[in-house]
């Protein structure tokens, strides 16, 4: 566990950071790659090391630091979906229909994805909780953020690494 926890704990603050208004826009590219830096650090720190900080070491905290922020970002944004029943989905559920008419798909396709919508926006009215949002945007916190967080552990390391010289 003890190994884990400089990811847990950055891994925690990018989380908190997707449900933040203003920096929910910037968590996959600019929030998660930072917090994995910071649990490179917390480690180097942690455990008094000096010197090279080893690449495969710092890759998969970036990796773990990215699959922590999705849980606890996810969790969070499902929390206030429940308590509010508000989300952003329901906000932006109007102009879907404009939006689907600008791809080349059949009328099939466009009546499934608003039906489908339609059934996530009103289980989020009425109950707070959607299966299908959850999952979804789980698994999508999950890709984008491991992905971001393998690359910041990586780019951390060199640029800690280079700094050490």
């Amino acid at each position: 566990m003890k190994k884990y926890l400089p990811a847990i704990v950055a891994g925690f603050g990018a989380g908190v950071l997707h449900v933040v208004p203003v920096a929910k826009s910037l968590t996959c590219c600019l929030v998660v790659p930072v917090a994995a830096v910071l649990a490179i650090i917390l480690e180097q720190k942690a455990n008094q090391l000096t010197g090279d900080f080893d690449l495969k070491r710092g890759a998969i905290l970036g990796l773990l630091t990215g699959i922590f922020a999705a849980l606890f970002g996810s969790f969070f944004d499902i929390f206030i979906t429940f308590i509010t029943k508000n989300n952003d989905i329901i906000l932006a559920f109007n102009r879907l229909g404009e939006t689907l008419d600008a791809f080349p798909v059949s009328d099939n396709i466009k009546e499934e994805v608003m039906t489908l919508m339609n059934s996530v926006v009103e289980a989020i009215k009425e109950k707070g909780f959607s299966s299908l949002y959850a999952f979804s945007i789980t698994f999508n916190n999950l890709i984008v953020d491991s992905i971001f967080g393998l690359i910041g552990g990586l780019a951390g390391t060199k640029i800690l690494n280079s700094r050490n010289m």
